[in-house]
């Protein structure tokens, strides 16, 4: 499958109650939307005394799927609205995405599957 545009999938990984945060800072710097997990994390009390935060074990893991020309100005706006620094405490990456299906209209798909 060859998709005209790359993707990268963001994940951003925040304390319980702070997926708005996210998703406020996604959307001002260009993502559409995104997908909120429920989780529960595992972090130990050494990890939070050396990055100088409180480990809260009830976690949210929000995945957006941008166009990888944002994927930048979308990170920095994440991490400046719910990072580290924040009440959301959080952490997020990005990953390549090879192929995505779904975001086109179905014309296009099928043509896809002549190839």
């Amino acid at each position: 499958m060859n998709n005209e545009k790359n993707y990268d999938l963001i994940i951003a990984i925040i304390n319980k109650g702070f997926t708005d945060l996210v998703m406020e800072a996604a959307k001002d710097a260009g993502a559409r939307g995104g997908t909120t997990f429920v989780a529960r994390g595992t972090g130990n009390k050494e990890m939070g005394e050396f990055f100088g935060i409180a480990i809260q074990p009830e976690k949210e893991i929000v995945f957006i799927l941008v166009e990888d020309e944002i994927k930048d100005k979308v990170l920095l706006s994440i991490y400046k609205g719910a990072g580290l620094e924040t009440q959301g405490s959080g952490i997020a990456f990005s990953m390549k995405v090879s192929d995505v299906v779904g975001l086109t209209p179905l014309d296009n798909i099928e043509t896809l599957d002549k190839e």
